[in-house]
């Protein structure tokens, strides 16, 4: 039977336990070169497109560092959020997930939840759910990872659990809003709900902290800098 310890409301398994040992050395040594401290707390940001995810880690002027970028190695769907069960579409917006979102057990060797569908999701009526990012390279409808990056990531997030951190907000875009790529999809059908996603996206280019949002009339609502 493999062993599950319960940490608060966070779950370790022997296999979450081996993969942190294995990546954790490197991680404390790559975080001090940078004077960032393993147990910050983490925010992710993920880009479709170019099929990336990305770790940001606070400094202790409340501002986020970049860490590092992850391919992601399997996703399917096109752009647009997720609307329903079974349109194997990945999700696209502002997500938040806790230390119960953490299966150190799962199928895909680790995970969590990104806690779709969220509030704006279930005023619109989409529906589905256990959208992960995972390991094993495979995926219908959510971000897999190699497992590699999965240990580096799962590993990082655990750390800012324990440490205090209450949540961890991972954002996703379609694409980076760089002008020629706005241009492209000046017409697609989702332009100005990725719009709304973008005034979040240039608010932490700004800030290098998490955009606070509100939820109105299916919008996301970013505060103004």
């Amino acid at each position: 039977m493999a062993l599950l310890v319960l940490l608060g409301e966070l779950a370790t398994s022997q296999r979450s336990i081996n993969a942190v040992q294995r990546v954790e050395p490197g991680l404390k040594h790559v975080l001090s070169q940078k004077s960032l401290v393993y147990g910050a707390p983490v925010y992710l940001r993920i880009f479709k497109a170019e099929r990336r995810l990305e770790i940001w880690l606070q400094k202790d002027d409340g501002r986020f560092a970049f860490v590092a970028s992850h391919e992601i190695c399997s996703m399917s769907g096109v752009l647009g959020p997720k609307e329903k069960e079974g349109d194997l579409q990945a999700p696209e917006g502002f997500y938040e997930f806790e230390p119960g979102a953490m299966n150190p057990w799962s199928s895909y060797h680790l995970s969590f939840n990104i806690g779709y569908p969220n509030r704006l999701d279930r005023s619109l009526k989409r529906t589905g759910g256990l959208i992960m990012v995972h390991g094993h390279c495979v995926s219908i409808g959510c971000f897999a990872m190699r497992d590699g990056p999965i240990e580096e990531i799962y590993a990082l997030v655990q750390a800012a659990f324990l440490a205090g951190q209450k949540s961890v907000r991972i954002d996703i875009f379609p694409f980076v809003p760089v002008p020629d790529q706005v241009t492209r999809f000046r017409d697609h059908k989702w332009f100005h709900f990725w719009e709304d996603l973008w005034v979040g996206y240039r608010y932490f280019e700004n800030q290098r902290k998490v955009p606070p949002f509100t939820i109105a009339g299916g919008r996301y609502l970013v505060a103004p800098l």
